[in-house]
């Protein structure tokens, strides 16, 4: 029986073969330090967060903060892959860094829900679609960011700063998932 101890971890490889001793292998690890194990709440979009009150009362909370990135179709069938995403990237930062004091923004980036962000990532045809979007979020009073490449002054994507899912959802149902 031929054993193998590797790396820093306490691995041990077993094999009844001595002349191919990985051929028909067992492997066994333990961990004899303490580990760290990270818990988050699920905040899934499919499942609604419960958090729990003073009094140790358990409340549902379906009203899940949410961030819109929309990307045009149009770029994304003609430019790189990466350089449309980069976009939807520069959008999102900015619109949560320039809101970065908001409350909804501080919750949606708070320690408890970094590791459970939502975003929805939504696409028009091209740029007279997301200038009208950009209007109609303004018009309704839905903070964002128009995202416009420079030095070509185009509009790529748009990005809102968190809110709540019930409050900016009706602004986005007419658009498809991007994909």
């Amino acid at each position: 029986m031929a054993s193998l101890r590797a790396s820093p971890f306490p691995f041990t490889f077993t094999s009844s073969n001595s002349r191919f001793p990985f051929s028909i292998t067992t492997i066994r690890a333990t961990f004899s330090s303490p580990r760290r194990v990270w818990t988050r709440p699920s905040n899934s979009m499919s499942e609604p967060a419960v958090h729990e009150d003073g009094n140790g009362v358990k409340a549902e909370n379906s009203d899940v903060l949410v961030q819109y990135v929309v990307l045009r179709r149009d770029l994304i069938d003609t430019w790189p892959l990466g350089s449309v995403v980069t976009q939807g990237c520069h959008a999102s930062v900015c619109a949560v860094w320039s809101h970065k004091d908001d409350p909804h923004t501080v919750e949606y980036c708070s320690p408890q829900n970094i590791d459970s962000m939502h975003k929805v990532t939504l696409e028009v045809k091209g740029e007279p679609q997301i200038l009208n979007l950009s209007e109609k979020l303004t018009a309704g009073g839905i903070t964002h960011k128009l995202w416009i490449e420079q030095p070509e002054n185009i509009p790529t994507c748009l990005a809102t700063k968190p809110y709540p899912k019930s409050v900016v959802s009706s602004f986005f149902k007419k658009l498809k998932l991007c994909k």
